[in-house]
């Protein structure tokens, strides 16, 4: 037989095209349409109905950035039309290849009530099935004119983020709006075309499957009238009958395919917008749960649902009653899908403790899963988190966008920092906008790592980003192929249902340790240093209201702020959602989070004034009292105490040889040179220099930064090919200061000038380093240089309750791949017995490379800090302004000083006047033992909640002790419940005796006396 292939398939294509579709519709007419632009920022559903409406035609412009019109759309049903199946087709000018990033819209019936939501791949609303002639249909449209951010040229700079400066024009042209009557004979048909014409794309040429489909295609067509397709339609089908109804393979893989709408809580519009775009989705959800008996919808975010509870009851109230089904399943147990590197270990924490809680709360529901199909790559401390959170399984796609190195599997054991195993599933049909393309599927099964061994694998099927979820067209495709041959099968199932096989057919999955890194995006640990700096220091601040809260209720009665902390939790976890704190939205968003961030510390700062107030006692009459809310003693203050210590002081910066400086405090010398730069940092004690031979430390460096594409998100490896050494100087002078000796450093350069304060403190073997950069660059990558005499193969960064190792190297691709990865509060090198680390206040990216030196054939070790960039897109204004960073160097630093410096520079001393000394509430008796949150329990029973892990990555042998009589003890999970398989300590002496391994992570719950 000849080869008719090109032949069949181009028929196919336009016969499709050009006739069939068309024909769903066959008949339609005109509806009315006015309109009425609601001014400024939207408004409640009552005053959109009520408001004065225009009148607006189709092919009409409508729409400013960032507005809303409400439409009002009105006709009459036919009489003709009467038994039949009638649609509203509304489209307020759709580009179907951007679903979520557009203009979209709300239909409300006239009392209110509403409908479903539209957008560019579901534009219908059904008027009657079967339809009553004459049947006047009013509806109404809340439509929001989002304007579209990334085009089909995608990641060009634009100022249409930003509503101050995205201007009035109309950015949509209104394109039809008709009743229509819906031939379902003829959609069907489109669907079974479409499941084979691409299932056959996908197999074998020389296979008889192949061809099996192709003739039965063809005899379709032959069926087909293209005069009268409607009347043909059903004699098309009987043709694709047998062909479809031919079961799958017994060895075919298995997907469950999961409804799923991906809304990302903010990215390229705001906040306010995603709480619509929420209502929008999960109207249109709940409406196809009703309609499809088999399907299964899953949304995770807990903040999602909380916004559609306060902003949209009616919409909140059906997904309750489908919650209440089974079948629209609250997913993952996070307030937020959050980004997972940048977010320190309490709020990593109370990501699940919030979420899960929420959903225990609103539905009786305990969440399993881990659901993070979008995050950008997961810190090693994370698998004991979902452990601690009472979770076991993870689910994320996004390592399959990885640019270098392919992930060797796809369901596996993930194993963290401490030892804990979660068991995990990377979706292997490489998408979280699965939309059941023959292509999709056939890839999920080609692709899938782990086959002989496990045979099932998990498909997020609908429009998501920007939302819009699963559409009627999905569901039949996936009905179609539930046992198909040639195809692997799709059934709808929720998370649970999925992991539950999943697990039971491989107990023995493979095994990965460490982070799950992602190869790209990995600029978002830099841009937008504001927002990164607000996450980091509320994080602190909220350490600190809670402890000084909790001791002041404890000590003086003083009332206990659980609903305000409460509120600030939730406020700080919303903005770590992996759009936000990475720096990947537009400019409304980080503009708006700058704000967020100042009124959060505001409160936080007046929670902790107030409680320190209330502990110091007497003003008027008492001294000087420091407060220290770090997990050490510091400065002759217990950790989580108070008292009046004395000022010590430091010999003034001496002038050096050859120009610049010495600072010298008889623990660490510190030479500047005239540059300004830091030439030798002496470990007096060890007698050992830490800046590696002939370099300097502190020199600062400036690349061009334009990434092939992602501008926020990427920095390329080829940005380090060119380098500026910032070694010009405005100035360079000592700073008059009887505390500690200091020197001040000017330089400029581009449009830009930085001032650094270099201070070394009495008693301190570290040099501090303050800087402030008034940034007006564009496209440039500013970073912080410091080269170490340290020979290490590897170091340490802090992540969540703990550290992890990466190479100095890059022997492998793996090592390579990672030229710039993600810290918290320090950076740590060491030689058996010696080491350095650099702390910082509120940067996160770094890069680590080693050379071996031509003139002694040491090893220098070099450590970068990434300060700033300056993307132009989604913000053409990313980080123009002036910054403030604290570092520090810490030369002969062992892992456990370290962690202390780090908690240090975060954690800033509070000096406030009182008439008596604060004893801790709670304190260790092993530096190696952080206690990471002391608190109040959050059922406000009084009971007091303490967390503490293992810092250091050894064992570790703790007391911790009391200041109260505590009526009992308890191990508990994140949530404040008590553990059924943990060991009750033995309350003595108003305190329990512990033993930990290496990172692990404990919460105790004292019960009230």
């Amino acid at each position: 037989m000849h080869d008719d292939r090109g032949l069949a398939e181009a028929r196919l294509k336009r016969v499709l095209d050009e006739r069939i579709r068309p024909a769903v519709y066959p008949e339609s007419v005109p509806l009315d349409v006015a309109v009425w632009n609601a001014p400024g920022e939207p408004v409640p559903v009552a005053e959109g109905l009520a408001g004065p409406t225009g009148p607006i035609a189709v092919g009409d412009r409508w729409g400013a950035p960032w507005g809303t019109c409400w439409f009002r759309v009105s006709g009459t049903v036919p009489e003709a039309w009467a038994g039949r199946t009638v649609e509203a087709l509304l489209d307020l000018g759709f580009d179907e290849n951007m679903p979520g990033f557009q203009c979209e819209g709300l239909v409300y019936r006239p009392d209110g009530t509403p409908v479903k939501g539209l957008n560019p791949r579901n534009q219908w609303v059904r008027v009657g099935a079967p339809a009553a002639g004459g049947e006047v249909v009013v509806l109404h449209i809340e439509a929001a004119s989002n304007p579209v951010i990334l085009d089909h040229h995608p990641f060009v700079p634009t100022t249409l983020g930003d509503k101050g400066t995205a201007g009035d024009e109309p950015q949509y042209t209104l394109a039809r709006m008709d009743l229509a009557v819906f031939d379902e004979q003829v959609w069907n048909l489109v669907q079974d075309l479409e499941v084979l014409g691409e299932l056959m794309q996908e197999l074998p040429v020389d296979g008889a499957r192949r061809w099996a489909i192709l003739r039965a295609i063809g005899r379709a067509l032959d069926a087909v009238d293209l005069q009268d397709v409607n009347g043909t339609a059903a004699a098309a089908r009987e043709q694709l009958a047998e062909v479809l109804a031919t079961p799958a393979q017994p060895s075919a893989h298995r997907i469950s395919a999961v409804g799923h709408a991906h809304i990302d809580s903010a990215w390229l519009w705001p906040l306010r917008e995603t709480v619509r775009k929420v209502a929008r989705t999960t109207s249109n959800m709940t409406a196809l749960l009703d309609e499809e008996p088999d399907f299964v919808f899953a949304m995770s975010q807990a903040q999602q649902f909380a916004w559609i509870k306060e902003h949209r009851p009616e919409v909140y109230a059906k997904v309750k009653r489908a919650v209440a089904q089974g079948r629209f399943v609250p997913a993952g147990g996070m307030w937020v899908e959050s980004d997972t590197n940048m977010p320190g270990s309490e709020a990593m924490a109370r990501q699940f403790v919030h979420g899960k809680r929420f959903f225990l709360d609103e539905f009786g529901i305990e969440n399993d899963e881990a659901w993070l199909p979008d995050t950008f790559g997961f810190a090693a401390g994370l698998p004991q988190i979902i452990k601690a959170a009472g979770s076991k399984w993870l689910l994320t796609q996004k390592i399959s966008w990885s640019r270098t190195n392919r992930f060797p599997h796809h369901t596996f054991q993930w194993e963290g920092i401490d030892g804990t195993r979660i068991f995990t599933h990377f979706p292997p049909v490489d998408t979280y906008n699965c939309s059941m393309k023959g292509s999709e599927i056939a890839h999920a099964a080609r692709n899938f790592k782990d086959k002989g061994v496990a045979r099932h694998s998990l498909a997020p099927t609908g429009w998501g980003d920007g939302g819009g979820g699963t559409t009627r067209e999905m569901i039949a495709k996936a009905a179609r192929m539930r046992s198909l041959e040639g195809s692997a099968t799709v059934t709808w199932e929720t998370p649970t249902d999925f992991f539950t096989k999943a697990q039971a057919e491989y107990p023995d999955a493979p095994v990965w340790v460490g982070e799950l890194y992602l190869e790209l995006h990995r600029a978002t640990l830099t841009s937008q240093a504001r927002t990164k700096q607000g996450n980091r220091r509320s994080e602190h601040l909220l350490r600190e209201a809670e402890l000084w809260a909790a001791t002041a209720a404890v000590r003086t009665g003083s009332a206990y702020p659980y609903e305000q902390l409460d509120r600030i939790w939730k406020t700080v976890l919303l903005h770590q959602f992996h759009d936000i704190l990475p720096g990947s939205s537009i400019a409304w968003v980080h503009r708006e989070a700058e704000k967020t961030y100042a009124a959060v510390a505001e409160e936080l700062n007046g929670i902790i004034d107030a409680a320190q107030r209330e502990l110091a006692g007497d003003s008027a009459t008492g001294g000087v009292l420091v407060f220290n809310s770090a997990p050490h003693a510091r400065g002759g203050v217990a950790a989580g105490a108070a008292a009046a210590v004395p000022a010590g002081s430091c010999p003034a910066p001496a002038p050096r040889e050859g120009g610049g400086h010495v600072l010298d405090n008889g623990l660490l010398r510190v030479e500047i040179d005239a540059r300004g730069l830091v030439v030798s940092a002496y470990d007096i004690g060890a007698e050992r220099e830490t800046v590696a031979p002939g370099r300097a430390a502190n020199l600062l460096q400036i690349h061009p930064d334009l990434p092939n594409m992602r501008d926020a998100w990427d920095v390329d490896e080829f940005y380090r090919n060119t380098v500026t050494d910032l070694t010009e100087l405005d100035e360079l002078t000592p700073v008059e200061d009887a505390a500690a000796a200091r020197v001040r450093i000017v330089r400029s350069f581009g449009d830009s000038k930085v001032t650094q304060l270099l201070t070394l403190a009495p008693g301190a073997k570290r040099l501090d380093i303050d800087t402030e950069v008034d940034w007006h660059e564009t496209e440039k990558f500013l970073k912080a240089a410091f080269p170490l005499d340290v020979h290490a193969e590897r170091y340490a960064s802090e992540t969540q309750f703990g550290h992890f190792y990466r190479a100095t190297h890059t022997n492998t691709s793996w090592e390579a791949a990672k030229f710039e990865a993600c810290n918290h509060r320090f950076v740590h090198l060491e030689e058996p017995g010696w080491g350095v680390a650099l702390v910082n206040d509120s940067t996160y990216g770094h890069d680590v490379t080693r050379t071996v030196r031509d003139s002694d054939a040491g090893t220098t070790t070099t450590v970068r800090v990434s300060l700033l960039r300056a993307p132009r897109f989604p913000d053409p204004e990313t980080d123009q302004g002036v910054h403030r960073f604290r570092h520090a160097l810490v030369p002969g630093a062992a892992i456990g000083d370290a962690v202390r410096e780090g908690f240090r520079i975060n954690l800033r001393e509070r000096r406030v006047t009182g008439d008596r000394e604060v004893a801790p509430l709670v304190a260790v008796d092993n530096d190696a033992v952080v206690v990471s949150a002391v608190k109040l329990a959050d059922d406000a029973s009084g009971d007091l909640v303490v967390r503490l892990y293992e810092s250091t990555g050894g064992r570790a042998k703790v007391r911790l002790a009391t200041a109260y009589e505590a009526g009992g003890v308890a191990v508990c999970d994140l949530l404040e419940r008590p553990s059924a398989d943990a060991a009750v300590p033995e309350l003595r002496d108003s305190g329990v005796e512990l033993a930990l391994r290496p990172f692990e992570l404990v919460t105790l719950r004292f019960a009230c006396g």
